[in-house]
């Protein structure tokens, strides 16, 4: 991959960028705090690099891009009222909002509905340890872990409902 020269046009282009850009950090660190807040009618004007003066926190003296050209409805970027921007934004309360339900506590739960989460959840888990860390394990223990997954996944299959209920179209709000 060829690299530009030192004193190639695109290095040249990245020096006036860092020359810019530095000449912006020292005059915004030169700047009081209380000139940066806008409305501020105390402030002075600064001038930028081309000589523009321009009063801190308005673009209506400078608009070096001619943004305020573009704007829907006709309106000029100084005609704004200071603090009305994006996120100046605040949602209204919704006083109404969602309040889900308090979940059944597990203790309640039927032991043969508990068992067959065990058994439909632990019997793969378990045949993955065994596979990781026992590799001896006896077949009949195998055979024993994919009974329990096979039994628990049948159990809880045939706790499902038969029948649709015709007021439900199975939405939950």
């Amino acid at each position: 991959m060829n690299r530009p020269g030192p004193d190639s046009a695109d290095q040249s282009a990245n020096k006036d960028d860092d020359a810019v850009w530095l000449d912006l950090v020292a005059r915004l660190e030169a700047m009081p705090d209380e000139t940066l807040d806008a409305g501020d009618d105390t402030t002075s004007d600064i001038p930028d690099a081309a000589g523009r003066s321009y009063l801190p926190g308005s673009f209506s003296d400078y608009d070096p891009l001619g943004l305020s050209r573009g704007l829907s409805g006709g309106t000029d970027a100084g005609d704004a009222a200071p603090g009305t921007g994006p996120r100046d934004y605040e949602a209204a309360e919704d006083d109404g909002g969602f309040v889900p339900e308090e979940p059944p506590s597990l203790a309640g739960t039927e032991p043969m509905l508990m068992l067959a989460w065990v058994g439909a959840v632990g019997g793969p888990l378990a045949l993955l340890f065994t596979a990781m860390f026992w590799r001896s394990a006896p077949l009949p223990a195998v055979l024993g872990m994919v009974a329990a997954f096979l039994a628990a996944v049948v159990y809880l299959i045939m706790r499902l409902p038969r029948e649709k209920d015709d007021h439900d179209d199975g939405a939950r709000i």
